[in-house]
């Protein structure tokens, strides 16, 4: 009889910041780019948009904390 082995079970929180692409890789949202907006330049907004790729130990982290590998 093959003993079955438990469901990970995954940090909510991470899950709601970050996602893994089928490729593996983690992304995340830009910081600074909810409110207070008049302030910073368009430049600068430009730059916060869109979602940006995190690399290192910290990517490995964030995938175990998602339950992937």
């Amino acid at each position: 009889m093959k003993k079955k082995s438990r469901k990970l079970k995954i940090k909510k929180s991470v899950g709601n910041r970050f996602q893994v692409t089928k490729t593996g890789k983690v992304l995340r949202m830009s910081s600074f780019n909810r409110h207070l907006k008049r302030k910073k330049s368009k430049k600068q907004l430009r730059r916060l948009k869109g979602k940006k790729v995190v690399r290192g130990r910290f990517a490995i982290k964030i995938k175990k904390l998602l339950g992937k590998k």
